[in-house]
């Protein structure tokens, strides 16, 4: 199946992931104008009314760069939303996505048909992040256009599944737009996941470690100073099992060897005043693939590198 419009244009076959409290305006451009999809969640955004601003920033911004560099458009942007029921911000979130007509939507945690068409509706397009193949088909059959496999080692919130098993599953059935998530940071994983049948490579930890991140020094060199050693998988902080840093869990008091089991019920991802924050701002989320990233520097130099790295992992294949 042909990629959708949004998709089919990309110099290199790469989504930044949404991070929460991380991602902003100033990640999000960097990104695009380097050639990746650039992303955010609506909820960082905070007050609420700060979303109409960014969004207004961002679609400003790349219009202006296309205009300087007709030879290099921006890639599109992505914005990132909680479809669970604890987000009270859902519905006037996506009002103001219709306003900008988001090129892309990312939902999570949970599959809605009226969320999806109503991106439709503006002519965008939906794109739900999944654990496992059975969530991928109720997110298929309820109207978005794509998935993102979430597989084993991805940071955040993340599944368990290897990303061969998860990828061939899916492409069994669907042969639609598939990105894969879990400890990419190289431009030779990039590779390897299109080979394995996904479409694009779904990278976040790596782009926590950028000059324009809005995260900490502290948890920008934790990133740098890790590997795949030093992450946690763990459902505590959220009610969701997910792959945090070892070093916050242990800043925070906590044995990362003995955390306790969390009731599921109690999760919230709303965003409001009884939200877990301290889950992402004090118990830092992480990837598998942090021991490539040795350095902070600019995005646009990050993707720069998995660029040189994808062109010279397909010369070799060329070449074998």
């Amino acid at each position: 199946m042909p990629l959708p419009g949004a998709l089919a244009r990309l110099p290199l076959p790469i989504i930044g992931a949404p991070l929460f409290i991380i991602s902003n305006p100033k990640l999000v451009i960097a990104q695009c104008t380097a050639g990746v999809v650039g992303s955010m969640p609506a909820l960082n955004a905070r007050p609420a009314e700060q979303l109409d601003e960014w969004l207004a920033e961002i679609t400003e911004t790349l219009a202006a760069w296309d205009r300087a560099h007709p030879e290099r458009p921006a890639a599109p942007f992505a914005i990132n939303q909680i479809v669970h029921k604890s987000n009270d911000r859902l519905d006037r979130d996506m009002a103001v996505c219709a306003k900008y007509k988001v090129p892309i939507v990312i939902t999570s945690l949970g599959a809605r048909t009226d969320v999806n068409e109503a991106v439709h509706g503006w002519g965008g397009v939906v794109m739900h992040d999944i654990i496992n193949n059975a969530f991928a088909k109720k997110a298929i059959e309820k109207g978005a256009d794509g998935v993102i496999a979430v597989a084993a080692g991805a940071g955040g919130h993340a599944g368990v599944k290897s990303p061969f098993a998860l990828v061939q599953e899916i492409r069994e059935w669907f042969d639609g737009p598939l990105a894969l998530s879990g400890a990419i940071a190289h431009g030779g994983a990039v590779l390897a996941a299109q080979a394995m049948g996904a479409d694009f490579a779904y990278i976040g930890s790596a782009f926590i470690a950028t000059d324009e991140a809005r995260a900490t020094e502290a948890y920008k060199q934790a990133i740098v100073e890790g590997s795949s050693d030093d992450i946690v998988y763990s459902n505590l902080f959220t009610g969701v099992h997910g792959n945090y840093l070892k070093a916050s869990i242990v800043a925070a008091g906590l044995d990362p060897e003995n955390l306790p089991v969390s009731d599921p019920s109690t999760m919230n991802f709303g965003g409001g005043e009884g939200s877990k924050k301290k889950a992402w701002k004090d118990i830092w989320g992480s990837g598998q693939g942090i021991g490539l990233i040795k350095r902070v520097g600019p995005a646009g130099e990050l993707v720069a590198r998995l660029a040189s790295e994808y062109r010279a992992a397909k010369a070799r294949l060329a070449a074998a």
